[in-house]
């Protein structure tokens, strides 16, 4: 049974990659501070897979977060405070996960590698 983590992010922001790489690790982290022992147990013994994923917008993050919570999956979506890129505080990022692949599958799989 594979397990992975997949962070979604928006492409509208346009963050330099250093900002989106720090809001990835944030999404992660989160995600991975909420889920079960088992789960992070599996994951971590498998390689601790991770698929970075682009959504267009903010509609559409949250569209993709909120069908992962009804499958019971999961997430985390952040919320960068505003001080440095950003003028205000603006949700960047969402992960789903880690949990079984064909699960997290069933929801992005149609989405794009970033």
């Amino acid at each position: 049974m594979e397990f992975k983590q997949v962070i979604l992010v928006r492409i509208d922001l346009k963050m330099p990659p250093g900002k989106l790489a720090t809001q990835c690790a944030h999404a992660s982290v989160e995600a991975v501070l909420g889920s079960s022992k088992e789960k992070i147990h599996e994951w971590y013994k498998e390689g601790m897979k991770k698929v970075t994923l682009k959504v267009t917008d903010l509609k559409e993050l949250q569209k993709y977060q909120r069908e992962a919570q009804a499958q019971g999956l999961k997430t985390a979506i952040i919320t960068d405070a505003g001080k440095t890129f950003f003028d205000k505080p603006t949700i960047t990022c969402a992960a789903i996960g880690p949990d079984k692949e064909e699960k997290i599958d069933r929801i992005t799989g149609a989405l794009k590698m970033l």
